[in-house]
Protein backbone atom coordinates (compact mmCIF):
# COMPACT_ATOMS: atom_id res chain seq x y z
CA UNK A 1 0.00 0.00 0.00
CA UNK A 2 1.41 3.40 -0.93
CA UNK A 3 1.52 6.33 1.45
CA UNK A 4 0.39 9.89 0.87
CA UNK A 5 1.68 11.81 -2.15
CA UNK A 6 1.64 15.50 -2.96
CA UNK A 7 -1.02 16.48 -5.45
CA UNK A 8 -0.83 19.98 -6.94
CA UNK A 9 -3.51 21.61 -9.08
CA UNK A 10 -5.47 24.81 -9.41
CA UNK A 11 -8.90 24.96 -7.77
CA UNK A 12 -11.23 27.86 -8.47
CA UNK A 13 -8.28 29.95 -9.67
CA UNK A 14 -6.01 29.23 -6.68
CA UNK A 15 -2.94 26.98 -6.69
CA UNK A 16 -3.40 24.14 -4.19
CA UNK A 17 -1.20 21.30 -2.98
CA UNK A 18 -2.55 18.50 -0.80
CA UNK A 19 -1.12 15.30 0.61
CA UNK A 20 -3.40 12.36 -0.05
CA UNK A 21 -3.18 8.67 -0.77
CA UNK A 22 -2.45 8.12 -4.44
CA UNK A 23 -5.84 6.60 -5.27
CA UNK A 24 -7.96 9.03 -3.23
CA UNK A 25 -10.94 10.19 -5.22
CA UNK A 26 -10.92 13.80 -6.39
CA UNK A 27 -14.31 14.16 -4.67
CA UNK A 28 -12.81 13.28 -1.29
CA UNK A 29 -9.79 15.54 -1.72
CA UNK A 30 -12.04 18.48 -2.62
CA UNK A 31 -14.42 17.90 0.28
CA UNK A 32 -12.14 16.62 3.03
CA UNK A 33 -8.75 18.17 2.31
CA UNK A 34 -9.86 21.48 0.79
CA UNK A 35 -13.19 21.96 2.59
CA UNK A 36 -15.11 22.49 -0.67
CA UNK A 37 -18.26 20.76 0.49
CA UNK A 38 -20.46 22.16 -2.26
CA UNK A 39 -19.51 19.15 -4.36
CA UNK A 40 -21.74 16.33 -3.11
CA UNK A 41 -21.54 12.56 -3.11
CA UNK A 42 -24.75 10.97 -4.27
CA UNK A 43 -24.08 7.49 -5.58
CA UNK A 44 -20.28 7.17 -5.61
CA UNK A 45 -20.55 5.36 -8.94
CA UNK A 46 -20.69 8.17 -11.51
CA UNK A 47 -24.41 7.71 -12.14
CA UNK A 48 -26.06 10.71 -10.45
CA UNK A 49 -23.94 13.78 -11.28
CA UNK A 50 -24.03 15.24 -7.74
CA UNK A 51 -20.22 15.27 -7.61
CA UNK A 52 -19.74 17.07 -10.93
CA UNK A 53 -16.85 19.51 -11.30
CA UNK A 54 -15.00 21.00 -14.26
CA UNK A 55 -11.51 19.65 -14.89
CA UNK A 56 -9.74 21.75 -17.51
CA UNK A 57 -13.17 22.95 -18.63
CA UNK A 58 -14.69 19.49 -19.04
CA UNK A 59 -17.56 18.41 -16.80
CA UNK A 60 -16.61 15.21 -14.95
CA UNK A 61 -17.87 13.07 -12.08
CA UNK A 62 -15.28 13.67 -9.37
CA UNK A 63 -16.16 10.38 -7.64
CA UNK A 64 -14.62 8.53 -10.60
CA UNK A 65 -11.41 10.56 -10.90
CA UNK A 66 -8.34 9.54 -8.88
CA UNK A 67 -6.94 12.76 -7.40
CA UNK A 68 -3.53 11.86 -8.79
CA UNK A 69 -5.03 12.12 -12.28
CA UNK A 70 -5.85 15.78 -11.54
CA UNK A 71 -2.21 16.82 -11.01
CA UNK A 72 -1.51 19.98 -13.00
CA UNK A 73 -5.13 20.54 -13.98
CA UNK A 74 -7.48 23.44 -13.39
CA UNK A 75 -10.56 22.46 -11.40
CA UNK A 76 -13.70 24.54 -11.03
CA UNK A 77 -16.27 23.63 -8.38
CA UNK A 78 -19.65 25.10 -7.54
CA UNK A 79 -17.86 27.43 -5.11
CA UNK A 80 -15.85 28.88 -8.01
CA UNK A 81 -18.82 29.97 -10.11
CA UNK A 82 -19.66 33.12 -8.18
CA UNK A 83 -17.42 36.12 -8.69
CA UNK A 84 -17.19 37.74 -5.29
CA UNK A 85 -20.73 38.49 -4.19
CA UNK A 86 -22.09 38.17 -7.74
CA UNK A 87 -23.67 34.79 -8.34
CA UNK A 88 -23.42 33.12 -11.73
CA UNK A 89 -26.63 33.62 -13.80
CA UNK A 90 -27.46 29.91 -13.39
CA UNK A 91 -27.15 30.18 -9.61
CA UNK A 92 -29.38 33.26 -9.64
CA UNK A 93 -31.93 31.47 -11.81
CA UNK A 94 -32.03 28.44 -9.51
CA UNK A 95 -32.85 30.75 -6.61
CA UNK A 96 -35.44 32.76 -8.55
CA UNK A 97 -37.23 29.76 -10.08
CA UNK A 98 -36.98 27.45 -7.08
CA UNK A 99 -34.74 24.92 -8.83
CA UNK A 100 -33.19 23.65 -5.60
CA UNK A 101 -34.92 21.26 -3.25
CA UNK A 102 -32.85 19.26 -0.73
CA UNK A 103 -29.59 20.49 -2.29
CA UNK A 104 -27.80 17.21 -2.94
CA UNK A 105 -28.15 17.37 -6.73
CA UNK A 106 -28.14 21.16 -7.01
CA UNK A 107 -24.38 21.77 -7.42
CA UNK A 108 -24.12 19.09 -10.11
CA UNK A 109 -27.27 20.32 -11.85
CA UNK A 110 -25.94 23.87 -11.85
CA UNK A 111 -22.57 22.82 -13.24
CA UNK A 112 -24.25 20.67 -15.92
CA UNK A 113 -26.39 23.68 -16.84
CA UNK A 114 -23.31 25.93 -16.97
CA UNK A 115 -21.59 23.40 -19.23
CA UNK A 116 -24.66 23.30 -21.49
CA UNK A 117 -24.86 27.08 -21.70
CA UNK A 118 -21.10 27.51 -22.23
CA UNK A 119 -21.47 25.17 -25.20
CA UNK A 120 -24.14 27.48 -26.68
CA UNK A 121 -27.25 25.79 -25.26
CA UNK A 122 -30.58 27.56 -25.53
CA UNK A 123 -33.81 27.80 -23.52
CA UNK A 124 -35.60 24.90 -25.27
CA UNK A 125 -37.02 22.43 -22.77
CA UNK A 126 -36.10 19.29 -24.71
CA UNK A 127 -32.50 20.44 -25.15
CA UNK A 128 -32.19 21.32 -21.47
CA UNK A 129 -33.59 17.95 -20.41
CA UNK A 130 -31.10 16.18 -22.68
CA UNK A 131 -28.22 18.24 -21.29
CA UNK A 132 -29.19 17.40 -17.70
CA UNK A 133 -29.86 13.71 -18.39
CA UNK A 134 -26.75 12.58 -16.49
CA UNK A 135 -27.92 14.26 -13.29
CA UNK A 136 -30.48 12.67 -11.01
CA UNK A 137 -32.82 14.46 -8.62
CA UNK A 138 -34.83 12.42 -6.18
CA UNK A 139 -36.94 15.33 -4.89
CA UNK A 140 -38.55 16.91 -7.93
CA UNK A 141 -40.18 16.26 -11.25
CA UNK A 142 -37.40 18.41 -12.79
CA UNK A 143 -39.81 21.18 -13.87
CA UNK A 144 -38.31 23.87 -11.59
CA UNK A 145 -34.80 22.76 -12.58
CA UNK A 146 -35.60 23.02 -16.29
CA UNK A 147 -37.30 26.40 -15.67
CA UNK A 148 -34.17 27.58 -13.87
CA UNK A 149 -31.90 26.65 -16.78
CA UNK A 150 -34.28 28.22 -19.31
CA UNK A 151 -34.36 31.41 -17.22
CA UNK A 152 -30.55 31.48 -17.10
CA UNK A 153 -30.30 30.85 -20.85
CA UNK A 154 -32.63 33.78 -21.53
CA UNK A 155 -30.70 36.05 -19.14
CA UNK A 156 -27.37 35.15 -20.74
CA UNK A 157 -28.80 35.70 -24.22
CA UNK A 158 -30.11 39.15 -23.16
CA UNK A 159 -26.74 40.04 -21.68
CA UNK A 160 -24.93 38.97 -24.86
CA UNK A 161 -27.28 41.07 -27.01
CA UNK A 162 -26.63 44.19 -24.93
CA UNK A 163 -22.83 43.81 -24.71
Amino acid sequence: MSGPVEIAFTVNGEAKTVRAVAMARLLDVLREDLGLTGTKEGCGEGECGACSVFVDGTLVNSCLIPALQAVGTSIETIEGLAKGDALHPVQEAFIAAGGAQCGICTPGMILAAVSYLRDGGDAKEASIREALAGNLCRCTGYMKIVESVARAAAAIAREERTS
